[in-house]
């Protein structure tokens, strides 16, 4: 998404961006060590505590988009056809069938352990040789789970664009729980007076605007479009 994006923000503001992709729990500590001046990350929890410590001057939402529950078309947990995740993920675990998870402290593995919880499992007592901790992004995730034929919780737009897909598709969307909200954050130049506070500004003020949130809007892969602007101004 940054490569589509970027480009229209640099050519407006000639101010260059340098992205270091990060699951957002590393993105966030990254940020609290002052070796970033913006964070775009998807947890919101998270998020509110990184401004509510003080690394963060303030928390805007951006656009959002949705997680699916991929796993392979044989689907040995029958999964398919539902809407109901915490649904899914119980007859998962019930069938110790193989699941992925990206371990890496991220938005999307925050999301997951939020629904293995909500779904009345706790994944540390439960979890086996059926449950996979990768501690890896989200790509390299979904090579592991069509190598295995696994479940694996992603989100909608990386699984859109990955093409090894082997015997996966998605089994379970549209539960309104799935919801995928994504914020920027500029990062506290109280706390790190190195930040570029105001070249980053700019970028967040951008990101925003009604210009922005129209190329957010823009990005689609093969017609379908990857994530929806709903920044407040």
């Amino acid at each position: 998404m940054f490569k589509f994006l970027l480009p229209r923000f640099e050519e407006k503001s000639g101010i260059q961006v340098k992205v270091v992709a990060l699951g957002t729990g590393q993105a966030l500590d990254t940020a609290r060590r002052g070796d970033a001046d913006v964070v775009f990350v998807h947890d919101t929890a998270a998020e509110e505590k990184f401004v509510a410590e003080g690394y963060g001057v303030a928390r805007k939402e951006v656009m959002y988009n949705d997680f699916v529950l991929i796993g392979p078309k044989q689907d040995p947990a029958k999964t398919a056809g539902g809407h109901d995740i915490l649904d899914a993920f119980k007859k998962i675990a019930a069938a110790q069938a193989p699941f992925v998870s990206r371990g890496d402290k991220s938005g999307t593995h925050s999301a997951e352990l939020r629904y293995w919880k909500a779904a009345g499992i706790d994944i540390d007592q439960a979890k086996g040789p059926w449950y996979k901790d990768t501690g890896s992004g989200m790509g390299p995730a979904l090579n592991t789970a069509a190598a295995m034929s696994a479940y694996i919780l992603a989100d909608r737009g990386t699984w859109l664009s990955f093409k090894n897909r082997g015997e996966l598709t998605i089994l379970t969307e549209g539960d309104n729980r799935l919801f995928n909200q994504y914020g920027v954050i500029l990062v506290n130049p109280a706390k790190h007076p190195h930040v570029k506070a105001a070249l980053g500004q700019q970028f967040i003020d951008w990101i925003v605007s009604p210009e922005g949130q129209q190329t957010i809007a823009a990005y689609k892969i093969d017609g379908e479009q990857l994530f929806f602007p709903n920044a407040k101004r």
